[in-house]
């Protein structure tokens, strides 16, 4: 016994050791915060310091060490980040992860984002281009000196930072990353598949009973789909209850999958902002709030940072004082949102439909053509060879039409949907014109300091379009949707809901509103209304004569956020915040009456009905009730939408896709083709019944005990080490979350997500309240932390004040620095 203890002890010593050891390296590969650093290319020395916040303050003698100083620190503090984004958009992630991730290789080649990014570099104006230029060489100088590529991901891939690229980070990245933005957020692309999806299988009726218009509204055709495309034979011959389909080899390939499946689809993505005029505060000045909701990352989308220069000349060019601070996006030289000192704006998504899918017919006699309004042409080709890390090169043919790229032969869910003997499926999408100038208005906004000033700079935005609350120290208010909508003729009828005939020229289109005829609202008319909100409902005011889109996401956040505005006389920056963490869903109200009237079995139904009758649709992390709502809604969901779509189907259009507006309908009526012949009642208990069961699994038999963060951890996931089990645990953030799919402080969850369905996946992303009367006690949030090294204490320090609805300080001149780093030339 004494050699077996003796064992364990030399055994226990090692893993010290070992343990020592990793700790020391992964201490020593932290980014250098202190102290003197060489960046060449300075024109002179560059005094970086991190504040009590953790804001990174940059001060510079010119912009343009400004801009290349913010590259350094985005190298230092998120060179993964900027690694792996770089090869998601250029279509070179298998060259690092294998074959999983093959299909967004090919998805990312297909669309062509770089090839558009360059086209649209060239139309930027030269003190832009300058600025992209500065800022990719200050990420290739951190990689030159050490200070970047450190992060535990490089080494464990095997990765060099730029991998065989000469530069790890060039101007047209920063493009292209507009672009992702603008893909991540634009469009009703997945919609139009949904819906040309759905129709293989239901009726007119039946369609808009899932995929029901804007509350209020018609839908925006009355063309019969299912037989518009039955008459063109558009749709494959395979019965709707195939339950066939490949398996990914592992979790990194699901994910690939799932984003390649979901690209396109809005439900449920959306963001918050309101302003308020002095009128309706206790200091005289506006108030402006935002909260944009993107898919929880580790590390977080947004890098805060105070970038200030005097007034300054080079190459001609003179470039005024800077001196902005708000988030940045890592890829980006300048703040997107935020405020100078004299105006503040904030962000949501417009949700235009800025993206048409076109029926291309094939020519039967030649597959290398279509056939376009004159007659038949060919196709477009180029090759693209992609490099797959263990298997070589994989070359693929890119075919585009006279719309753009073809995407159904690069996205999965069209195999068995589209007659691809007969026809491909192009997409046509504003963002990848070549008068593109988005990085344009983003840095001008960055010296605007004033409402008027910011929106003259915002004339140049044209993707994504945005919803924009301003506000200004003088006490002007405004509000405009900013970005380019494509106008359709008066004799479609389609109105771009589902995919058109390619070669009907009614279908193409005509031209772009102008900017001075988007949706706008002047100081006086916000004056007049007490404020304006907007959470990505339809902003379009009454009358207004343009259609711009109809998928619209469903009003219940504006609509709490109107009647908190509206109960308190006064505002200040704590009532603000009291609203953006509100967490009463007037979707789970709206729900509630149904999960009343059901008639369980389950033997803990009683208690479990008990509690939602007390329930007033607060979706706090410790609600019972708001967990057995939500997790009866998803078990009602598949009940009664699965059957009528099939399994495949249902699977492909579920998950980022709720469907809620459709089951209340459905509820409502009650329908009998949904719910079948025992109605509606009896399928609502039953999934009841499967609800209980699920949670008591999980957290027991005693209902008064279950908590929803419980289920509803919010996830911060990493890319790509969020999906490999053991790396998981020291990559990704996860921490208590409240809120639902409706609450202003949102927590969406992919219910199709086959481990935890109901993990908040999308969330605020940052919280930001600007005090115009003194803007130096504006607050601010996120949810994980600025260091991307997954060791670094910096890297989720902030995640238990995001959850627990507390903020930091985001000022231009704090109190004593925490770190001071001097750049040296």
């Amino acid at each position: 016994m004494k050699w077996l203890a003796r064992a364990g002890l030399v055994a226990l010593m090692a893993l010290l050791v070992t343990g020592g050891v990793l700790n020391v390296a992964a201490l020593r590969s932290l980014p250098q915060l202190d102290g003197q650093l060489s960046l060449k290319g300075l024109g002179t020395a560059v005094r970086v310091t991190r504040d009590a916040s953790d804001v990174t303050h940059i001060e510079a003698s010119s912009a343009l060490d400004a801009w290349r100083a913010i590259g350094f620190i985005h190298a230092q503090e998120r060179g993964w980040q900027l690694e792996f984004n770089r090869r998601l958009m250029r279509g070179e992630l298998s060259e690092i992860l294998g074959a999983a991730t093959l299909d967004t290789d090919k998805l990312m080649r297909t669309l062509g984002i770089m090839q558009a990014a360059r086209e649209q570099l060239k139309g930027l104006s030269a003190p832009t281009r300058a600025a992209l230029q500065a800022y990719s060489e200050g990420i290739a100088q951190a990689h030159a000196v050490g200070a970047a590529g450190r992060s535990p991901e490089f080494r464990i891939l095997g990765v060099k930072a730029g991998g065989k690229v000469g530069m790890p980070w060039t101007p047209e990245d920063s493009v292209g990353w507009a672009l992702m933005m603008a893909l991540d957020l634009g469009g009703n692309w997945g919609n139009e598949f949904a819906r040309f999806s759905a129709s293989q299988v239901l009726n007119h009726e039946q369609l808009w009973d899932l995929m029901p218009a804007y509350p209020g509204e018609n839908p925006a055709t009355w063309v019969n789909l299912p037989s518009l495309y039955e008459q063109l034979g558009a749709h494959a011959s395979v019965p709707k209850t195939a339950k066939t389909q490949a398996l990914p080899a592992n979790a990194v390939a699901q994910w690939s999958q799932d984003w390649v499946r979901d690209v396109g689809t809005l439900d449920g993505k959306g963001s918050n902002n309101w302003v308020v005029p002095g009128s309706r505060t206790a200091s005289g000045k506006p108030l402006l709030a935002n909260d944009p909701h993107l898919a929880l990352s580790a590390p977080a989308i947004w890098y805060f940072a105070h970038l200030k220069a005097p007034v300054a000349e080079a190459g001609g060019v003179r470039y005024p004082a800077l001196d902005v601070i708000g988030a940045t996006l890592p890829g980006m030289p300048f703040v997107v949102l935020g405020r100078t000192k004299g105006v503040a704006w904030g962000f949501t998504n417009t949700g235009p439909d800025v993206q048409d899918l076109y029926l291309e017919e094939i020519d039967p006699n030649n597959a290398g053509q279509y056939r376009l309004p004159e007659g038949m042409g060919a196709f477009k080709t180029r090759q693209e060879v992609i490099q797959v890390k263990g298997q070589g090169a994989v070359n693929i043919t890119v075919r585009s039409t006279r719309h753009g790229p073809v995407v159904s032969d690069v996205q999965p869910q069209y195999q068995g949907v589209l007659n691809t003997q007969r026809y491909a499926m192009a997409l046509r999408w504003s963002a990848l014109e070549a008068d593109n100038r988005t990085v344009d208005a983003g840095l001008q906004a960055n010296w605007a300091q004033s409402v008027a000033e910011l929106q003259s700079a915002f004339a140049l935005h044209h993707s994504p379009m945005q919803s924009v609350v301003m506000a200004d120290t003088q006490g002007q208010v405004g509000f405009k949707a900013v970005g380019k909508v494509p106008l359709r003729a008066a004799n479609n009828d389609l109105k771009g809901v589902a995919p058109a005939p390619g070669w009907l020229p009614e279908y193409d289109w005509t031209g772009w509103l102008p900017y001075d005829q988007n949706p706008t609202l002047s100081h006086a008319q916000i004056e007049q209304k007490g404020g304006q909100a907007t959470a990505n409902q339809n902003i379009l005011p009454q009358g207004y004569k343009h259609f711009i889109g109809s998928d619209w996401t469903t009003p219940e956040r504006f609509d709490r956020i109107t009647q908190l505005l509206a109960a308190t006389d006064k505002h200040d920056t704590d009532s603000f915040a009291r609203i953006q963490n509100d967490v009463l869903s007037l979707g789970a109200k709206a729900l509630l009456p149904y999960a009343l009237k059901v008639q369980p079995s389950h033997r803990l139904g009683g208690e479990a009905l008990a509690l939602l009758k007390v329930f007033d649709g607060r979706m706090s992390r410790d609600s019972a009730a708001g967990l057995i709502l939500n997790v009866w809604a998803h078990e009602l969901t598949v009940d009664l939408i699965s059957p009528a779509l099939g399994d495949v189907r249902f699977q492909t259009l579920y998950g980022k896709r709720h469907f809620r507006l459709g089951l209340l309908g459905i509820l409502e009526r009650p329908d009998p083709f949904w719910c079948g012949a025992q109605g509606c009642n009896k399928a609502a208990s039953l999934a009841f019944d499967k609800a209980l069961t699920r949670i008591e699994r999980l957290q027991g038999s005693r209902p008064a005990q279950w908590r929803w963060a419980a289920m509803h951890p919010a996830v911060s996931s990493h890319k790509p080490f969020g999906k490999v089990p053991v790396l998981s645990r020291l990559f990704d953030e996860r921490i208590d979350s409240a809120g639902d799919l409706f609450t202003v402080n949102v927590g969406q969850y992919w219910a199709n997500d086959k481990t935890e369905p109901f993990a908040n996946r999308h969330a605020a992303s940052l919280r930001a309240i600007y005090d115009l009367a003194d803007l130096e006690q504006s607050r601010f949030i996120y949810q994980t932390g600025q260091s991307g090294h997954p060791v670094s204490p910096r890297s989720r320090n902030m995640a238990p004040l995001w959850a627990s609805g507390r903020y930091l300080p985001l000022q231009m001149q704090p109190g004593a620095a925490r770190h001071q780093l001097v750049l040296q030339p």
